[in-house]
């Protein structure tokens, strides 16, 4: 096994130890002094140590936000925040080796993916939303009253509480980081703590483009307990956070203080449906990409595939050949198809539910054993494609998030039952059909309830296109001006224009 080297400025990076939180423009350490270790999935090898913060660590980047918003920050004309954000995107494309190689050794995640899509996406979302703080517009209103002149503005909504997941940091981080400061906004991001260290580069960037003292705070720290401080601290006026329903319903209950705004990004238990008159080459290859990418660590992963009954035999065998094919390792071999799960907990997870499958009486063809070396490096927890078939609808693998490399394949007979089905879960966040009749496509699209649904392709996403979910998959949106939107005040002004 031959693996990549580390970036000279990414070693340096990592040998600043231990890694500081970013607030007040400045990197400082926990209050409490306390820091944890930040473990490299692949091979369970020391990446480096990260401070560790809490409730005051919280306390102090309120203040810090809030003396942005105030100060220069708050009162800079949108054409310099262009300026800025542009810079920002710039330095993002300028070190997105280094951001793609922190990701990787983070998360467990291929640096073959990481260079290719989570480094090239962060610097386009940022790219984005750079060109919105002079696009920011108001409206006037025709108001049926003589010699009244009424308008509206767009204000930034404050103080923005950021909580990202550990499987995209950097696109999950950049799709809320840019649209908030594009509207003005002072954030205060939460990266998970297993994968703290590519946001907290991110945030010296941040400062490197020309963000005044506490536009953009990063702390780093566990997620319980930051995630409690953000939700609710009343000096906090919106939470945004890619997570699970579980956690996206305590962040309801905390935001009452204030009654804060809040986007969710939540759960997903997205169906994938094959019909027998799709390209089926096409169909096997996407639907094996849609379930295990990221080793099947996806928001929107392809986790309950429907086959039509004529096509069924034929797809289950695809699936079969492609994962035994699938090359598993270290995340820095350029020759490995997937990487590692994020950690041990994680495993774990995922493991009880291939046990619960099993003891269900659901079919296990293929995967659902940890891998040893020397095919795979050792302290890494390697888990290889894993299908199921022959499961119930309503099999706890059938309706829970796994989170992980498994796949569900039912057959389906009719569109009427591919529907029902599809929708009987509840979550909403994601969908895939495939088929040739395009009258089918569209139909059966707008009858699946999910924030959005993909036409003989899988997991696209642009930041000029909305993306969120339906049911407990959340509400609200990444990506557009429903981004702008979720961050910003409307104010309506009225002013009688009589003499």
């Amino acid at each position: 096994m031959a693996l990549e080297s580390i970036h000279p400025a990414v070693r340096a990076f990592l040998d600043a130890s231990p890694k500081e939180m970013i607030v007040g423009g400045k990197k400082v350490k926990s209050i409490s002094g306390k820091t944890y270790t930040s473990i490299n999935p692949s091979d369970g090898t020391k990446l480096t140590e990260i401070c560790s913060g809490d409730q005051a660590d919280i306390d102090r980047a309120v203040e810090a936000a809030r003396a942005a918003m105030e100060g220069p920050w708050g009162r800079m004309l949108p054409g310099e925040r262009e300026k800025i954000l542009r810079r920002f995107a710039e330095l993002i494309e300028k070190h997105s080796e280094q951001l793609a190689q922190l990701e990787s050794l983070d998360n467990g995640k291929s640096l073959n993916h990481t260079r290719m899509i989570d480094s090239k996406v962060a610097a386009n979302n940022m790219y984005h939303f750079a060109g919105w703080p002079s696009k920011i517009f108001g409206q006037t209103v025709p108001v049926s009253m003589p010699e009244m002149f009424v308008y509206t503005r767009r204000d930034a909504v404050g103080i923005v509480g950021l909580i990202i997941p550990w499987n995209y940091p950097l696109i999950h981080g950049t799709q809320k980081i840019s649209p908030a400061l594009a509207a003005g906004n002072a954030i205060i991001l939460k990266p998970a703590s297993v994968a703290s260290l590519a946001m907290l580069y991110l945030g010296e960037l941040g400062l490197e483009a020309g963000l005044p003292a506490g536009a953009l705070n990063v702390v780093t720290g566990p997620g319980g307990v930051i995630g409690q401080a953000l939700s609710s601290h009343p000096g906090i006026n919106k939470i945004q956070i890619t997570g699970s329903t579980a956690v996206g319903k305590q962040i309801i209950q905390n935001s009452a203080v204030n009654i804060k705004r809040l986007t969710l990004e939540l759960g997903s238990k997205a169906p994938n449906c094959i019909f027998e008159d799709a390209n089926i080459e096409a169909a096997i290859a996407g639907a094996f990409k849609a379930a295990f990418v990221n080793s099947g660590q996806s928001c929107v992963a392809g986790c309950r595939l429907y086959v039509q009954k004529p096509v069924y035999e034929r797809v289950v065998a695809g699936l079969l050949e492609i994962a035994g094919k699938t090359r598993m390792g270290h995340a820095f071999d350029s020759d490995v198809d997937l990487g590692p799960i994020v950690d041990e907990s994680q495993y774990n997870t995922i493991t009880g539910y291939i046990k619960d499958g099993r003891e269900s009486g659901a079919k296990l063809l293929t995967g659902g054993e940890r891998l040893s070396p020397p095919n795979v490096p050792a302290g890494g927890f390697y888990l290889p494609p894993t299908i199921f078939t022959n499961v119930a609808d309503d099999a706890r693998i059938s309706k829970e998030e796994i989170f992980g490399p498994v796949v569900n394949v039912y057959s389906f007979e009719t569109e009427e039952e591919l529907v029902r089905r599809a929708n009987n879960t509840t979550y909403g966040l994601a969908a895939g059909i495939w088929t040739t009749n395009l009258a089918r496509a569209h139909r059966v699209a707008s009858k699946i309830e999910a924030g959005v649904v993909w036409v003989n392709t899988y997991d696209f996403f642009a930041p000029n296109a909305p993306f969120g979910g339906y049911k407990q998959s959340g509400y609200g949106r990444d990506n557009s001006f429903e981004a702008i939107e979720s961050v910003t005040e409307v104010k309506t002004i009225w002013v009688p224009t009589r003499q």
